[in-house]
C-alpha cells in the first residue's frame, strides 16, 4: 500500500465557455475500473444530447489502469489532454467526463486540446484535490490516572486520534502515520512504563488533516 497519494475528495463539476462552445469538467473518485465506466456512463446519459462525452480515468498504485476516450473528436485532442492532466496533477483513482457542447466555431486541433484541458483542470478544482495518508490504528489501553498524561502527550506530538471508548479503563483510538507507527507504539509504551495494553488494528487512508 502507498504511505500517501493524491486524489479528489468529492464528485464535482464546473462550465466553461470557449468560443460559444460550453464545456463541462465531471470529476469522481473510483476505486475500480467499473466505478469508472459506471460514472462515464452516467455522466453520457445525464447529457445525451451533448455533442461530445470525453473521458479519461486513472486507477490504481501504480496507475496501472489508464484509458481515455475522444467520444467523435479528433483523435488525440480531447482523451489524450484530460489523461495527461491526471497524470500532471499526480492524481489518481479519478474519473473525468468533460462534456463539449458545439457552440457554431470551430477550434481546430490545439484549440481543443487547451479546451479539454481547460475543462479537466476545472473539473479537478471542482472536486478539490487532497491527500490521502495510510494510517495506523493503535489500540491503547490505560487506567484513567493516565489519561490526563497521555492526552497531553499525544497533542503535543501531533498524532492524531479517533474515538475514545471509556469503560473500567480508558482505550484510545490512535492513528499514527503507517510509516511511524513501530516508532509510535515504542513511545507509547515507555510514555506509560509499560503499564498500557498497546494492539494494533487496521491500516486506512484519511485525508490529510482528517
Amino acid at each position: 500500500m502507498l504511505e500517501q497519494y493524491r486524489t479528489v475528495r468529492t464528485p464535482g463539476s464546473r462550465e466553461v465557455v470557449i468560443r460559444k462552445s460550453r464545456f463541462i469538467g465531471h470529476v469522481m473518485p473510483v476505486e475500480n475500473e467499473e466505478e469508472a465506466v459506471q460514472f462515464i456512463d452516467h455522466i453520457k446519459k445525464q447529457h445525451w444530447n451533448a455533442t461530445h462525452n470525453c473521458s479519461a480515468y486513472m486507477i490504481g498504485e501504480r496507475d496501472e489502469i489508464q484509458r481515455q476516450s475522444d467520444d467523435g473528436e479528433p483523435g488525440g485532442t480531447a482523451g489524450k489532454p484530460i489523461l495527461e492532466v491526471i497524470r500532471s496533477q499526480k492524481v489518481k483513482n479519478v474519473a473525468i467526463v468533460v462534456t463539449r457542447y458545439f457552440g457554431g466555431i470551430m477550434l481546430g486541433a490545439g484549440g481543443l486540446i487547451r479546451a479539454y484541458t481547460d475543462g479537466a483542470v476545472l473539473a479537478l478544482e471542482a472536486g478539490e484535490v487532497i491527500t490521502r495518508v495510510l494510517r495506523r490504528e493503535v489500540f491503547v489501553e490505560i487506567e484513567y490516572t493516565w489519561l490526563g498524561k497521555v492526552e497531553n502527550a499525544l497533542r503535543g506530538r501531533n498524532i492524531q486520534t479517533g474515538e475514545t471508548l471509556f469503560t473500567d479503563k480508558v482505550t484510545l483510538l490512535c492513528l499514527p502515520r503507517n510509516d511511524e507507527g513501530d516508532a509510535f507504539i515504542a513511545w507509547i509504551t515507555d510514555l506509560t512504563e509499560g503499564q498500557s495494553l498497546v494492539t494494533e488494528g487496521r491500516r486506512l487512508y484519511y485525508s490529510e488533516g482528517e
